[in-house]
């Protein structure tokens, strides 16, 4: 909301991520955040105050209540300052003696609607049974007075409330158990409308047997411009139809009218003669797509620096960052960062130059703490430096050789897509990403090519790698070659393999699997037919290494959760790789395939696009506390949802299914996985879990990869602190997988304190909540664990020396010279003026905020970057003030003058000094020669060759700045000759 005076001036929706207004408002209802308000009340919080001494008077006189009267008294003092608290509810009844429910706000006109009512009634019951055990728990532990414990009314009572209205009942069954006696009875025949995917000719085919066979049509579209497009597009096909899109009123019959709204599926209701087709069943092409990610969502968000974090300075070496601090210098405040260095060393970094500060990440957490610091002014850096430097090129130069090796090696260069190909990928029931759609075309270039594939696709847990996955595969299979999915766990496999039957179903294309699940016979015949060809595709385990499978003509091998597979398995899987197209799918790459990626030894798709609707999992971290997580499993056994319960422990894995069974009651459906079950026990658990069956799933690990069940929305972790990052994250994966919410409890023993990592760890998982996490938490894990291992024990020393930025940066120049390219070394430019430069603390109240402006507008490298970040501040805190137009202004003089050479400005008293990296006379002639600097503008020549020019009093340094840096630029020879 933006203020005048008092007055609201605008007001809008705005996307948290990009920090974006994304729609403007003219009205807007906000309701308060808090059932429980006792300030609106009559008697406010004087009157819940009254109540409460009453009942700590009477608690006191009550033996054994010494639990309840404290917290009654540690409630009451924290009411008598105002603050509210979570717990507030249990106070219900002191702060509204008189009870409403819905029904006392319906209008005297109203119709009460219940859809699906015996599912209502049932979940009323269970709701106001478990409102009735939680008071009884709260009273046993001392924490809830008697005489608040009735604070709700009977489902009877709220039943015969609704005598006062007509009451309409939608079910799609009659039942005898209605809360009211219906007068009548109406069955209402419809039918839901297939999807039309793709073929609009269908879709049109079937709104004009609609329209001719006198139905009143409504279709429903996300927007109006969609609207209009339809319109256009449906008069192109000769169909005439009407666009209204508030649907003001239903159509005439045999008429059609386009609406704005939004239904998941269409519907036809043949006796009204009425039919509703939706967006997704016709329309502008087969499917919506979803927003893309934007830039501040993907890598390079993680290492947000605290105090006491250690950081590299590009130019100075490693410090411990201390603070953001504001110092006066020639009159002018500004905003600097404060670094620790050896000694008692300190160094003030001015915000504008941030670009040139990044955290350090090196051996782990422990580095924090025992990493020397660089020393100011001394030659350590300098030579830890060029030690990298000596290091990197030699690690270089072996891969490039082994990359050269691989694009030497003769491979086969698939066709391009064939008609039945295009079919294929027609017949995915969802929405293609974005992301996806690139991906896909990106790995089909690569199968195109006359040299092996090896091709990263990284992609966060369910964004779609299988389906990119399956249409290479279907692309190999096309041009008579086998394919080959490697997994590590059986579960995996036949996860893939049920999901592949299904996909390939129309098409002859012959799938089986090798691994525990087979017998012996079956595994005999499946070796044979894949000799003689007569399997398309082969999923399996680690199975696949052994001497006795052997492809007829393997084409493309897809290799899924490549970090599970240790030392001995990546070697031979070198061996079955050769000359053999390679994709390889991770959601949470680990580091090493991360930094081999960025530095270009490899080839790299990523999908950071999330699936439409889907919504990030609610993720708790706790002492294991039964109370709680017995609330967890019974609210989602309630919404008709399953929970799995991970107990990592085989030896008392029955006795944990056992007491959760007791627990939850005997109607729960309670079952029990491990690795450690016979193939045909494991096989059935898994079914009955995936088919309904089992309400809670109690299992070890063995769900960290391929479960994949839409209705189980609760996971509950038992000594999640043992677990890695990258395996909590792959074992959250297992829920939210639909558009329901999904939850996650991440529990340790009561009483534990956590090692430092462990708690750093589960931090983590819990802040990347959000989709697209898997690469901020391989980078956390990378941070946490240290990038010590990243390329090998030979090089840990050089990359501890440096930090893992640095050395990164080190190893790409050192790569692109290898492969004979000139790496681009762009000058920096350091820029210190007398000018007021800097975001106020009244403008961006927020430190960190501030902090993370400051670095944005440090890099900002173009006009465009400056308008982009200017569009942004207007957005988020409205019209910046001259300090940060100031700030911005210096960001672009920097990025100008680092763009001609020059790699240094300052301002000294009336002089404006431009040192160059380069001296050339001819250029700085040309520049002297002009009429405007005559006089003004002085060159020396010494170790450090600077121009001063000459500010008269009042004129502006950043104004005469920049204007002589671009009459600098003209003076370039690609400049005079035109």
């Amino acid at each position: 909301m933006e203020f005048f005076g008092d007055e609201i001036d605008a007001m809008g929706l705005f996307d948290p991520d990009t920090q974006r207004r994304i729609e403007n408002l003219g009205a807007a209802e906000i309701l308060p955040a808090a059932e429980v308000l006792p300030q609106f009340t009559p008697g406010g919080y004087g009157g819940l105050l009254e109540g409460l001494d009453r009942l700590i008077s009477q608690a006191k006189r009550r033996k054994g209540s010494e639990t309840l009267v404290q917290t009654l008294e540690e409630d009451r003092e924290r009411l008598s300052a105002g603050t509210a608290f979570p717990a507030m509810d249990r106070y219900i009844a002191l702060i509204y003696p008189v009870m409403a429910t819905a029904a006392d706000y319906f209008p005297e006109d109203a119709v009460v609607v219940l859809s699906e009512s015996p599912r209502v009634a049932e979940r009323g019951k269970s709701y106001l049974w478990q409102l009735g055990e939680d008071a009884k728990a709260l009273m046993e532990r001392g924490e809830l007075a008697g005489e608040l414990a009735d604070f709700a009314r009977t489902f009877e009572e709220l039943t015969e409330v609704l005598a006062d209205w007509p009451v309409c009942y939608l079910d799609a069954f009659t039942s005898s158990r209605y809360p009211q006696r219906p007068r009548t009875l109406l069955n209402l025949l419809t039918k839901q409308l297939p999807s039309y995917g793709a073929s609009l000719e269908t879709a049109v085919s079937d709104l004009a047997h609609y329209v001719s066979d006198g139905f009143r049509t409504v279709v429903l579209v996300s927007s109006e411009q969609r609207a209009l497009n339809l319109q256009a597009l449906l008069r192109e096909q000769k169909m005439t139809t009407a666009v209204d899109f508030q649907l003001h009123e239903l159509p005439g019959y045999g008429k059609a009218v386009i609406a704005v709204g939004g239904l998941t599926a269409g519907m036809e209701y043949p006796v009204g003669r009425f039919a509703v087709l939706t967006e997704g069943q016709s329309l502008l092409g087969k499917k919506r797509r979803s927003k893309p990610v934007t830039n501040r969502q993907k890598l390079g968000s993680y290492a947000d620096l605290s105090p006491g974090d250690l950081v590299v300075h590009e130019h100075h070496g490693v410090g411990r960052f201390l603070e953001m601090t504001k110092m006066t210098v020639d009159g002018v405040q500004k905003d600097y960062v404060k670094i620790a260095y050896a000694g008692a060393d300190v160094l003030y970094v001015p915000a504008t130059q941030l670009d040139l500060v990044s955290k350090y990440i090196g051996s782990g957490e422990d580095a924090q703490e025992t990493r020397k610091l660089s020393r100011l002014g001394g030659t350590d850096w300098e030579k830890a430096k060029t030690r990298a430097k000596k290091a990197v090129k030699d690690l270089a130069k072996g891969l490039i050789q082994l990359y050269a090796e691989r694009q030497r090696q003769p491979g086969f260069a698939f066709s391009p897509d064939s008609p039945w190909m295009k079919e294929f990928e027609d017949e995915f029931e969802y929405a293609e990403t974005d992301d996806q759609l690139r991906c896909i075309a990106e790995i089909k270039q690569d199968m195109e090519q006359a040299r092996p594939m090896d091709r990263l696709l990284c992609g966060d847990v369910g964004y779609g790698k299988t389906e990119v996955a399956f249409r290479a595969i279907m692309k190999c299979v096309l041009d008579g070659k086998q394919a080959a999915i490697l997994v590590p766990t059986t579960v995996l496999a036949r996860q893939h393999y049920l999901t592949a039957k299904q996909r390939f179903a129309k098409y002859p294309v012959e799938i089986d699997v090798v691994s525990r699940f087979r017998t012996q016979a079956q595994m005999k015949d499946t070796l044979r037919r894949l000799e003689q060809g007569g399997i398309d595709l082969l999923i399996g385990t680690h199975r696949l290494f052994q001497k006795d499978v052997k492809f007829k003509d393997l084409g493309l091998l897809v290799i899924d959760e490549e970090q599970r597979f240790g030392v001995q398995h990546k070697e031979k899987l070198k061996e079955l790789s050769k000359q053999v197209d390679v994709l390889t799918l991770s959601a949470t790459p680990i580091p090493r395939t991360l930094n081999m990626a960025l530095s270009g030894i490899r080839d790299m798709s990523t999908l950071e696009e999330p699936p439409m609707d889907r919504q990030p999992v609610q993720t708790y971290v706790l002492e294991h506390d039964w109370g709680v997580l017995s609330d967890a499993m019974r609210r989602e056994l309630e919404r008709g949802g399953q929970v799995y319960y991970l107990h990592n422990r085989v030896e008392t894995i029955t006795r944990t299914a056992a007491r959760i069974k007791e627990m939850l009651g005997e109607d729960v459906a309670v079952a029990v996985a491990h690795g450690k079950m016979s193939q045909e026990e494991l096989n059935d658990v898994m079914t009955r879990m995936s088919d309904g069956e089992v309400d809670v799933l109690v299992c070890t690990t063995i769900i960290e990869t391929g479960i994949d069940i839409a209705n189980a929305n609760t996971l509950i972790i038992e000594d999640a602190d043992h677990m890695g990052l990258a395996q909590l994250h792959q074992i959250r994966g297992r829920v939210g997988r639909s558009t329901r919410r999904a939850y996650a409890y991440l529990t340790y023993r009561r009483g534990k304190v956590l090692t430092e990592v462990a708690s750093k760890r589960l931090g983590a998982i819990r802040e990347f909540a959000e989709f697209g996490s898997g690469f901020k938490i391989a980078m956390r894990d990378l941070e946490i664990r240290g990038a010590g291992n990243v390329l090998g024990p030979e090089q840990s020393g050089f990359l501890l020396s440096v930090g893992y930025d640095m050395y990164l940066k080190l190893l790409e120049e050192a790569v692109l010279e290898e492969r004979g390219e000139k790496p681009e070394r762009p000058t920096e430019c350091a820029a210190d003026l007398s000018v007021a430069a800097s975001i106020p603390d009244r403008y961006v109240p927020s430190p960190e905020q501030r902090m993370d402006l400051y670095r944005r507008i440090a890099a900002i490298r173009s006009e465009a970057d400056a308008d982009d970040v200017m569009d942004e501040l207007i957005d988020r805190y409205g019209d910046p003030p001259r300090t940060v137009n100031n700030l911005i202004s210096v960001a672009l003089l920097r990025a100008d003058a680092a763009r001609n050479g020059i790699s240094q400005i300052d301002q000294k008293g009336a002089n404006l000094n431009f040192y160059l990296d380069q001296f050339d006379l001819q250029r700085v002639s040309a520049l002297c020669g002009l009429e405007k600097y005559r006089s003004r503008l002085l060159f020396s020549a010494g170790e450090r060759p600077y121009l001063a020019l000459r500010l008269k009093k009042g004129e502006d340094a950043l104004k005469f700045g920049r204007r002589l840096v671009e009459d600098y630029a003209k003076t370039a020879p690609d400049q005079t000759e035109g």
